[in-house]
């Protein structure tokens, strides 16, 4: 499964476009074309991708624009296409709904009790949706029902971490039905997709989810064109050296960072590199400092090269500046050792990574794969040990059972004969007994 990361092009603000002018810099206009996802999606299948997702990973991928993309790649590939959004900017129903009419192979879905705001559109309002177009999910209604119920209790017990002071909907999706004026509202939602009339559909996918009480859309994520952890990590930020007043500024900076650093899509880890970046710079600024005065090593690393090649080419002066080099300089694999996979003799001689997808989990998170696959080693062996100690008790009951089925003679010669053959001395043979009685 290979993804393109949707994001969507700088929007400037008029400080930045006066300074560009005033320094004979050209601003780009229009990089994250469909004409660009469709490029990147067509190599990804020249490498061998067996599927291919749009992840949306802040939600920003407008209705209109989500039906015309998946009719292209559709058309251009012949891979299936998984369709990934999120609902926190308000985009998300609407989108998933143009994606069904594109023929969208597979759609990603929350059950509803996880499911809104920072999370992807209700699984259960999209089999509503489906039920509508005729689309058949083939899924256990039932199961997924109960499954909500259950999750929507494990929710109550995280209301102390919830953003939200409020629970969706109760909801089965076997058993309940919604009322009259709702399968109204999919109703004309349908047709104003259909239709192509995206702020109508807009408005009744967001009535939809009220009614479902699920979050409404977040404006200040929406204007800021920005995931919401980005958002919210910057403000942590901020608040943590309480300077939050700070944050509109830095909001503004956004554009001319990821600008400067090859215009990375706004996704993690390289969201919040940028974002980190953006408040160093109004910090610098604050202090009456220029901007990049303090710099964080992943944002070094991505302006390097380190991370890979960059959407938009970097000035090679702003990379002299940042990293004492001008030309891109890729990770030189060549010098990367691998985290040693250590061998528990303790264990049974069991090694910490013991598949190819544990040695990445190794290679990746190393502190935490560590601890993690460790326990998972000693419960493995711990599991052994109870499985062998279970296998002798269970042997041991059974042979005390057959023992008490033998008639009172059968006990008698099984006792003699076992006297008879039971070695009473350690010696084990007659010339090194001799002498010893």
């Amino acid at each position: 499964d290979a993804a393109v990361c949707y994001t969507v092009d700088p929007k400037f603000s008029t400080r930045t476009r006066v300074k560009a002018f005033l320094h004979g810099k050209s601003l780009p206009n229009r990089i994250f074309t469909d004409e660009y996802f469709v490029n990147c999606a067509k190599q990804l299948e020249v490498m061998g991708a067996d599927m291919l997702t749009i992840k949306d990973m802040a939600g920003l991928i407008t209705p209109l624009r989500t039906y015309r993309l998946i009719s292209r790649l559709k058309k251009e590939l012949s891979i299936p296409i998984d369709f990934h959004t999120h609902c926190t900017p308000g985009y998300g129903l609407a989108s998933a709904l143009m994606a069904l009419l594109a023929e969208v192979d597979i759609l990603d879905t929350s059950i509803l009790n996880f499911a809104g705001g920072p999370g992807a559109p209700a699984f259960e309002i999209i089999q509503i949706f489906c039920n509508k177009l005729g689309i058949e999910t083939n899924l256990n209604l039932k199961a997924i029902g109960d499954i909500n119920q259950k999750l929507g209790e494990i929710r109550k017990s995280l209301s102390p971490y919830d953003t939200v002071s409020y629970l969706p909907r109760p909801f089965h999706i076997a058993t309940d039905d919604i009322p009259l004026e709702i399968h109204n509202l999919f109703d004309k939602a349908i047709e104003a997709a259909q239709n192509k009339r995206q702020d109508e559909l807009l408005d009744y996918c967001h009535a939809i989810e009220d009614y479902f009480q699920l979050p409404p859309p977040d404006d200040k994520i929406k204007e800021a064109e920005i995931p919401g952890g980005m958002y919210t990590n910057m403000l942590s930020q901020l608040k943590q050296v309480k300077l939050e007043n700070l944050l509109p500024r830095t909001l503004e900076l956004i554009p001319e960072v990821r600008l400067d650093a090859g215009l990375p899509p706004l996704v993690t880890p390289t969201s919040q590199i940028i974002g980190s970046q953006a408040v160093n710079c109004a910090l610098d600024e604050t202090k009456g400092q220029p901007m990049y005065t303090t710099r964080s090593i992943q944002f070094v690393n991505l302006v390097k090269g380190i991370y890979g090649k960059t959407p938009y080419p970097i000035n090679p002066e702003f990379r002299y500046k940042i990293t004492g080099v001008r030309e891109e300089t890729p990770y030189d694999f060549r010098f990367y050792k691998k985290q040693p996979n250590s061998v528990f003799e303790e264990y049974g001689g069991i090694k910490l990574a013991n598949t190819e997808k544990e040695e990445l989990l190794l290679e990746l998170f190393p502190n935490v794969a560590n601890d993690f696959l460790k326990n998972r080693a000693e419960q493995i062996y711990m599991a052994k040990i109870h499985q062998i100690e279970e296998e002798k008790r269970r042997k041991l009951e059974a042979e005390k059972a057959a023992y008490e089925k033998l008639s009172p003679e059968e006990k008698q010669q099984r006792l003699l004969k076992g006297l008879y053959n039971y070695q009473w001395t350690s010696f084990q043979d007659e010339e090194e007994a001799l002498g010893h009685s």
